[in-house]
This record gives C-alpha cells, sequence and structure tokens, in this order.
C-alpha cells in the first residue's frame, strides 16, 4: 500500500500512522479515548492530529497574545504561524476548537477537561507542559511524531557516548530508514557526496535584469519555487497583527510581505512536488553557492512546513529518493538533499535534547560583545560590506537566506566581532521564520560560533572575505576588497579573520585543522596594523 506525496509514492506508514510510543503512553497514562488534542502551532500536520489514536477527539488550537509578544519575533514569521494554525482550524471544522487568549492556561481552563499533547519542541515548554500535566489540566504527554527518529531510540542509540559525529548519525539512519541504500552498500557506492556539492555560482549564470550597480543580475536559471496564493486568512492575519502592532501591543522585526511557505500539508505536498519535479535535480553542485539577485537558488523552502509540523522528513526524502530512482535527478543532488533533512536536520533535533537545557548558555570562546543595534534592527543599509548588508536586508525582507548565508556571513561575523553566543542563538530563532527554540543552539552555539568547546564541530567556521568572493558575486561590486587587510578598502571579514586568528591562536594552535592558519598568522609583516585598524573599526 502507498500513500501518493505530490507525484511520488510514499510507503504506508510514514506519514499518519509515524508514531510510535503513542499507544503506550495514552494506555499508561490511562487518557480517556475522547480527550482533546491540544495542537502547538509547530504540531499542525497529519502525522499529529490524524493518528488513528486521535480520530475521536476534538483539535484544541490556542492564539496566546502572551506568546505571541513574548520576544521580538519577525513579522512575517509571527504570520506563518497565525496562518498555519488559523488554516487548519478551517481545514478540521467542526472537529477544533480554536481559543485566542492571553495565555495557554486560560485556554486550557476554558476546555473544561483535561486534554492530551504531544510532547512540545523546547526544553521550557516541556517543563510548563509537566506543570499543567501535575495541575491536572493535561491527561497525557505523548511522544514526538514530526520527526523521523523518536527520542527514545536515539537515545538507546546514544548512549554515554558524547563523541558520535554527524557522519556517524547520518550513517546510521540511511540504514534504519533504508534511504539511498542497496542492501547494506550506499548507492552509488558512497555515502557522502559532498565534494560533488561545493561548486561557486556558475560563470554562465544566468542574466535577469539589472542589480544594484546597474549590471545584469546573474541567477541559477531554474524553474521559481511553489508560491502560495494567499486567501481571506491570510488577509485576516495581516489585518491582526497590523492592528496589534499599530497599538503598541506587538513589537516586531522585518518588513510585511507576501507569504512565501507553505503552512498547510496539502501546500507543503504541492511545494515537494515543485522541487522535485523541477528543481531537485540541479539543486546539489550549487546549493553551498550565493548569487544576490537569486537568493532561493535550487533550495527546497521546506524548512518552514517541516518545522511547523506540515510536511514529514520521511515523505520529502522518500519523494527525492524516488526522483533518483526514475532517473529524474542526479545523486550529489538527492545525497546532498536527504543529507540535509534524514542527516543534519534530525542530528540538531536529537542533539538539542541530548545537550541539556543549559547548553545553549555555553560560552568557551569567552564572546560577549552585544549585538549592535543595526544587526538587531536588520539595517543591511547601514552596512557597507555588500555580502553583510545583503544577507541582513534579506532577513528582512523574507525573514530567511539559505544555510551558506547564515554560516559564512552572519556567523562568521558574529563569530570575528565575538558576539555573545545565547543572544545570538536567540536572535536566530525570533528573526529566521523556520527559526525555533531547538533549531538555533546547536546550530549556532555549536556550528557557528564554536562555544561549546568542540563538541558538535571540531573546528571554528571562520574565513577571509576570499571564501565569499569565491562562493557568491557579493564582492564585485563591494568597497571593500576581500585582497586587502589594511586601508580603507580593507575586507572586515579578510582583516576579521586574522584578529579572530590572534585572539584564539592557543586554541587554533591545539587543533590540526586550524593550526597552519596560526603559522600563517605568524608571518603577516602588517599584523600589528590589522589588530590596530580592527581594534578601532566601526564600519563593516
Amino acid at each position: 500500500m502507498t500513500r501518493r506525496a505530490g507525484s511520488r509514492d510514499v510507503p504506508e506508514g510514514v506519514l499518519d500512522t509515524h508514531a510510535p510510543g503513542v499507544e503506550e503512553a495514552l494506555e499508561q497514562a490511562g487518557a480517556p479515548a475522547d480527550a482533546p488534542l491540544w495542537l502547538f502551532g509547530d504540531q499542525l500536520g497529519p502525522a499529529v492530529h490524524a493518528l488513528p489514536q486521535h480520530a475521536a477527539r476534538e483539535v484544541v488550537l490556542i492564539e496566546s497574545s502572551a506568546v505571541l509578544r513574548r520576544k521580538r519575533f519577525h513579522r512575517q514569521k509571527l504570520h506563518l504561524v497565525l496562518s498555519g494554525m488559523r488554516h487548519l482550524d478551517e481545514e478540521l471544522g467542526d472537529r477544533s476548537t480554536y481559543s485566542r487568549t492571553r495565555t495557554y492556561r486560560e485556554a486550557l481552563e476554558e476546555v473544561g477537561r483535561p486534554v492530551v499533547v504531544h510532547q512540545p519542541t523546547s526544553h521550557a515548554a516541556v517543563a510548563f507542559v509537566e506543570r499543567l500535566r501535575e495541575e491536572g489540566l493535561v491527561a497525557a504527554v505523548l511522544p514526538t511524531t514530526t520527526f523521523a527518529r523518536p527520542r527514545a531510540e536515539f537515545a538507546a542509540w546514544a548512549g554515554d557516548d558524547s563523541s558520535f559525529t554527524m557522519e556517524n548519525f547520518y550513517r546510521n539512519q540511511r540504514r534504519r530508514f533504508d534511504v539511498l541504500m542497496e542492501g547494506e552498500r550506499p548507492v552509488g557506492g558512497k555515502w557522502n557526496l559532498d565534494h560533488d556539492n561545493r561548486e561557486p555560482p556558475p560563470k554562465d549564470a544566468k542574466r535577469r535584469g539589472a542589480g544594484p550597480s546597474g549590471q545584469e543580475a546573474r541567477t541559477l536559471g531554474v524553474p521559481e519555487p511553489w508560491w502560495p496564493t494567499e486567501d481571506e486568512v491570510d488577509a485576516q492575519v495581516r489585518r491582526d497583527l497590523d492592528a496589534a502592532t499599530e497599538t503598541g501591543d506587538l513589537a516586531t522585526v522585518g518588513r510585511d510581505g507576501p507569504r512565501l511557505f507553505a503552512v498547510t500539508a496539502a501546500e507543503a505536498r504541492a511545494a515537494l512536488r515543485r522541487f522535485v519535479e523541477h528543481r531537485l535535480d540541479p539543486f546539489g553542485p550549487h546549493e553551498d553557492a550565493i548569487l544576490s539577485a537569486d537568493p532561493w537558488m535550487s533550495h527546497s523552502l521546506l524548512s518552514v512546513p517541516q518545522n511547523l509540523g506540515v510536511l514529514h522528513p520521511l515523505e520529502a526524502v522518500h519523494a527525492a529518493e524516488q526522483a533518483h530512482r526514475d532517473g529524474a535527478a542526479r545523486l550529489n543532488s538527492v545525497e546532498g538533499f536527504v543529507r540535509q533533512i534524514l542527516g543534519w536536520r534530525e542530528y540538531i533535533w536529537q542533539l538539542y535534547w541530548h545537550f541539556g537545557p543549559d547548553y545553549v548558555r555555553r560560552n568557551e570562546m569567552g564572546h560577549r560583545t552585544p549585538l549592535p543595534d543595526w544587526w538587531s534592527d536588520l539595517d543591511g543599509d547601514a552596512v557597507t560590506a555588500a555580502c553583510l548588508s545583503e544577507t541582513l536586508n534579506g532577513v528582512r525582507d523574507r525573514g530567511w537566506v539559505h544555510h551558506i548565508p547564515r554560516l559564512m556571513v552572519l556567523g562568521n561575523h558574529a563569530l570575528q566581532r565575538e558576539y555573545g553566543p545565547q543572544a545570538l542563538s536567540d536572535w536566530f530563532a525570533t528573526t529566521f521564520v523556520d527559526g525555533f527554540a531547538w533549531v538555533m543552539p546547536p546550530n549556532v552555539v555549536g556550528m557557528s560560533q564554536h562555544a561549546d568547546g568542540g563538541k558538535l564541530a571540531t573546528k571554528p567556521y571562520s574565513s577571509g572575505g576570499a571564501y565569499i568572493n569565491k562562493m557568491s558575486d557579493h564582492c564585485g561590486d563591494c568597497a571593500f576588497d576581500p585582497k586587502v587587510r589594511v586601508g580603507e578598502k580593507a575586507c572586515p571579514f579578510s582583516a576579521g579573520y586574522w584578529r579572530f586568528v590572534h585572539r584564539h591562536q592557543d586554541l587554533l594552535r591545539a587543533n590540526q585543522r586550524t593550526a597552519r592558519s596560526v603559522a600563517t598568522m605568524e608571518r603577516l609583516k602588517d599584523l600589528e596594523a590589522v589588530l590596530e585598524q580592527e581594534h578601532h573599526r566601526e564600519t563593516f
């Protein structure tokens, strides 16, 4: 038996029955078969509400004004979450009760009987739900069903080992879910095809329109992603957010704009189908490249629906795998996509829980510089460096840039300028439309800022302007020169890199992957001038 996922077949059980441990948790708690099901705003898909165990349940959706006001979220992020919740309420009809209250507790008290809920996706929310359970407002807390691997299974696999790598986890995931496998061997004979997926922007990138300098803009030339069509639900969300902002009840960051991401299961499958059929094949080679006029490149734009819970990761992975088996997508592109979802995304999810709630406060590098206002306010126009300016403005305008601008522009700058990792993690979580509490600590504190002492990544991810120049088209029109370290045209990334190496030379010298950088720094004849310049730098 199969289910249709767009135009690709997905095995029965991947979606609404992928729920190990749910039945046992319900039996252990003794929860009534008709106890209402409370859904958080990132649990909106059929892998939660369409489980057979929930067939008789009323669904409770709560729009809490206190949660919306708790932090300064990106305007488009709030729109996506509210649109997803309200669309699901509309889809479920009489089965759904939608409450707009100040707090979750107030809404649950109005329900009048204990609810069941799937484990939420942050340490703080888990603790809150446990308090509600002790108070009798929650009858049962059920396992998370919106990821491929149950947390209990990962914990049994990892044990007390803190040295497992993403590559080991990824290979185990491939075997566990039989993805891109031929028996015990990976399809094509290799597990990792990263070497085929690190190409810079193609020199023959398509020309389209005029860029900021008046020159023709370069794009990858692939078919556009699937775009949603806004409806009256979206219009009402926008009116409500406008009203709350105008009265001062709500403070947001970033610009409003047309909704760009899927927020329902039907939309997510349409977006998946568009990606698999038209964009997956060219995805791999240039997945790490940046083009100023083409923010989407060949990326899937599926992180939002996945993180809202409306697209199950195995649905996306199996659709991509089937495309390769059908001869519709090259192996390195499919493997790169599978690695992102079944590898990295699942790895980050599991490490969030494995590392514990104190992980976000790790600061082994000792970085404590506050985030500057132009960064917090997404004011890229206050920045001179083209890569940094355009990336910040991309976040301002869309709440999204792909993984390389996040890591090698934003994260690289923050690491060089010693921004506090916890504040930076919170900024990423609130400012990006696909940012949630579980996503950012491992990605930012561990991967990007190396603040965990090397628990996640073996080396800091910092580079000079040469990498950005190679992998993007930002540097051609920039006022700074990536080859210049001192003077008015000195690139803040190139000069900042040597400042970073000097500041952390003992750490870097002890790491075989970064020791060469220290040796190179020691041979720089202008090092003192670089350090003096960067100590006083005010223009980026």
